[in-house]
């Protein structure tokens, strides 16, 4: 027996990793940084997969406003003025307060579906609806009243009028609007995102026919282009909407209206009212930068520099945008299954990414800052003050990026009242106090930039709590089980706070990641990001 033991011993040890040099251990920790790095790339091409289509989304429906404006443009001065300003106020007083209540169905709808409650998706969506028609009735009295409203806060009379036209052909708009957010939403909910890229790639591209017929064929003037916001809208929102309701991929999550749409509504608007300020807020910075750099000496240089780099801003803003939207259903998703680890992943992923990107993005950025300016004007004082700019543009795009995936994770979280509250200090007690200061006592003005970036950090593990007990207000306890494979956010709602661990040791920056996001480290993190609003007044 001994000796049979002895030759047993010497073929075990002829099979052990000694042969390879490295011991048990160390297998297993290879094989534990192997497995990572592979949930890791695949999260990465998850979000990579979500975030294209609903890029191209955000562009495409950015392109439908300005198209319009371009039609405008060709009919004088003074509609183009008007129609520009109609949209300024549009988007001030409506469109960012419907998509701002739209993302409440990032935590709910995120959330029930990665728990499994399907039809709750659909309730949800339906929920939105109500709210979204019912806050369309007033944006539209407002808007009808637009040219008054204008020339009571001393804007110029002519142009008011005009505008004021304008928004009263826009207010069909506006209901399609509201109704097209909670579709898109719903389908972003459910990772199905390529839907809505194709619709709306193709009623953008509808849009220039229609533009046409009704500007410049049938004479309609900026109405026509007004009227064409509108038809645009309705016909994108009549694709999905019959894409929801006849397609297979939909038949768990939509099952027709329902009653309970108009069942606890107020617990919906708890949600929805933060939702909406954290994005209005965050909206009207820009708005009021360009109201305040109308003050400024050498106005109509200040103001058109202004708004080509904010038309920059909004273009190279579109990547970060399209990450956040794949952040904020992931992390939703997972928490609504319960698996907080894999929600802290699902950040340290978009995080990488969009610094990643967003480096790529400035250094084209800086290096083509004198080519940049002529594709807006041919006037070189324009041209060389734009390639001025461009360098704080393109530093503050770093943070902007960095803030977008943030304010994402925020919305799949449910934190939407303390993303509200972070944007009321950052952008309004401190951002647009300084650059007032900046731009107006230290005369600094085009010039002035102010970098602070505030994050979230979050105890993963009580978001499993908080996302268990959201989906417990709105489903029956009999609904609550369940079922394997489900993302980051549905996990949460599940109550399995254990996923799969990210190894620390991975990596430098997934070491302070981690200890960032881990539990109880810090509630509120104030570590950086007013770039957001870049508050550069000039």
């Amino acid at each position: 027996m001994g000796r049979e033991g002895d030759q047993a011993q010497e073929q075990h040890d002829c099979e052990a990793p000694l042969l390879l040099g490295i011991c048990e251990e160390d297998v297993d920790d290879t094989l534990g940084h192997t497995k990572h790095h592979k949930a890791l790339f695949e999260e990465m091409k998850k979000q990579v997969r979500l975030a294209g289509p609903l890029m191209s989304v955000s562009f495409l429906l950015y392109c439908v406003q300005v198209i319009s404006v371009m039609f405008v443009g060709h009919l004088g001065e003074l509609p183009l003025s008007g129609a520009s300003m109609a949209t300024s106020f549009a988007s001030v007083t409506g469109f960012s307060l419907l998509n701002g209540m739209g993302s409440t169905l990032d935590t709910l709808c995120g959330q029930s579906y990665g728990a499994k409650h399907y039809r709750m998706v659909g309730i949800h969506m339906q929920r939105a609806m109500v709210v979204a028609l019912l806050a369309s009735v007033p944006i539209a009295l407002i808007w009808a009243n637009t040219g008054y409203i204008l020339v009571a806060v001393g804007q110029d009379r002519e142009i008011s009028m005009e505008a004021g036209r304008y928004a009263r052909f826009m207010i069909p708009s506006i209901f399609a609007y509201g109704l097209l957010q909670c579709h898109t939403r719903f389908l972003q909910a459910q990772n199905n995102v390529l839907p809505m890229m194709l619709s709306t790639g193709f009623t953008t591209l509808l849009h220039f026919f229609v533009c046409w017929v009704l500007v410049l064929k049938f004479g309609l003037g900026n109405k026509g282009a007004a009227i064409a916001n509108a038809i645009t809208y309705w016909i994108n929102l009549f694709i999905l909407a019959s894409y929801v309701n006849f397609s297979s991929s939909c038949k768990n999550t939509w099952t027709g209206f329902s009653s309970e749409a108009f069942h606890k509504i107020f617990s919906f608007l708890k949600l929805a009212i933060p939702s909406a300020a954290m994005v209005c807020l965050e909206i009207w910075t820009f708005e009021l930068v360009v109201l305040l750099s109308g003050f400024l000496p050498n106005p109509k240089l200040e103001t058109s520099v202004l708004s080509i780099s904010l038309n920059l801003c909004a273009i190279f803003y579109m990547i970060p945008f399209g990450l956040s939207g794949a952040v904020s259903t992931r992390v939703s998703n997972e928490l609504g299954a319960g698996r907080s680890q894999a929600a802290r992943l699902s950040v340290f992923a978009a995080v990488f990414i969009v610094v990643t990107v967003a480096i790529l993005v400035a250094s084209i950025m800086f290096l083509t800052r004198r080519m940049l300016g002529y594709c807006y004007s041919n006037e070189m004082e324009v041209v060389e003050y734009i390639a001025r700019i461009i360098p704080l543009l393109a530093i503050s795009h770093l943070f902007d990026g960095t803030q977008s995936v943030l304010s994402g994770t925020t919305r799949g979280c449910g934190r939407q009242k303390l993303g509200a509250l972070i944007n009321l200090g950052a952008f309004y007690l401190v951002g647009v106090p300084s650059a007032v200061l900046f731009a107006f006592v230290l005369k600094i003005g085009g010039k002035s930039l102010l970098l602070l970036v505030i994050t979230v950090c979050a105890d993963w593990d009580q978001q499993v709590k908080n996302a268990k007990e959201r989906l417990s207000n709105h489903i029956n306890s009999k609904e609550m089980a369940v079922k394997p494979g489900a993302t980051v956010a549905n996990q949460l709602g599940a109550g399995h706070p254990q996923g799969y661990a990210i190894h620390e040791k991975d990596l430098i920056v997934a070491k302070i990641i981690s200890l960032l996001l881990s539990k109880k480290i810090i509630p509120l993190l104030a570590v950086a990001h007013l770039s957001d609003g870049i508050l550069y007044v000039l």
